[in-house]
């Protein structure tokens, strides 16, 4: 992993914070993925005029991702209704990291030496501390069901990371890769939205409109950004570089949503960088 492919990670990794915490804002979710997925829709539609079409070796990887993100933003929204944000969003990205290592090696054939798969475990360790200290339900919910929806969110992740990092590496055009998939993958939950809620919802999308669209724009320059690294280094230690972006959650958690930080996980942060020296050894 080149300093311009970490630079690359980390800036995906502040942007994605960013639209997640927009999306939280919204205290209707339905409402907030619908403009999120609707205009990264409109955004990828306007890319492909200009990207060239992915190679016809890429469409089924594209297929079974746009599947998996479907999935991944319906528990997304779950986890945001049940949880606190600067918990359910460290624990949402913080399982994928390992479950990426095993699949990289299992599937891909991909495998790290020690000092980075070192890297990979500690990092996991303080996404692990930011996320679980302190743990609780927002508005007093049931622990069980907010921390299941938030590590099948992570599961989500990794299973669209492993099969987003074969896709595109097939598809020949990272560009026209990320612009097919906001496509295929932004128009489900619009679709349901309009299908559940019919003429209410558009007047329930008008005043969040500007929010929801910058949403849009942060989500697909996030994973664009990171679909391009992954053609340049190997996928785990993408994945887990990518994930230093729950500091950034649970910081905005604190500052914007006023839920606790605290010592622990500052301390549970700092090992999260240590594990990212260790990644981005080269032997």
């Amino acid at each position: 992993m080149t300093p311009l492919v970490a630079a690359a990670v980390l800036c995906a990794a502040v942007t994605h914070a960013g639209w997640n915490a927009i999306a939280h804002a919204i205290r209707d979710q339905l409402v907030a993925f619908t403009l999120i997925g609707g205009g990264a829709a409109v955004l990828g539609a306007l890319v492909a005029c200009f990207a060239p079409l992915p190679a016809s070796a890429a469409w089924p990887y594209l297929v079974v991702s746009a599947l998996l993100h479907t999935g991944y933003q319906t528990l997304l929204m779950r986890s945001f209704t049940l949880g606190d944000f600067g918990q359910m969003y460290p624990i949402a990205r913080g399982t994928a990291p390992l479950v990426v290592t095993v699949l990289a090696a299992g599937l891909v054939g991909e495998t790290l030496d020690g000092t980075q798969t070192a890297g990979v475990l500690v990092c996991s360790a303080g996404l692990v501390g930011v996320a679980l200290w302190g743990f609780r339900g927002a508005g007093g919910a049931p622990r069980g069901p907010a921390l299941t929806a938030a590590l099948a969110t992570g599961l989500a992740i990794a299973g669209y990371t492993v099969v987003d990092g074969v896709g595109v590496r097939a598809s020949g055009t990272p560009l026209g890769y990320i612009a097919w998939l906001m496509i295929l993958e932004g128009l489900p939950i619009p679709a349901y939205a309009v299908w559940a809620r019919g003429g209410r919802l558009f007047a329930a999308l008008r005043p969040y409109a500007a929010r929801g669209l910058l949403g849009a724009a942060m989500s697909m320059t996030a994973y664009g950004l990171v679909l391009w690294a992954q053609t340049r280094a190997a996928l785990a230690p993408v994945a887990a570089l990518r994930e230093s972006s729950i500091i950034v959650g649970a910081a905005i958690g604190t500052v914007f949503f006023k839920e606790r930080f605290g010592l622990p996980r500052i301390a549970a942060a700092g090992l999260m960088v240590a594990g990212i020296g260790l990644m981005l050894h080269t032997g």
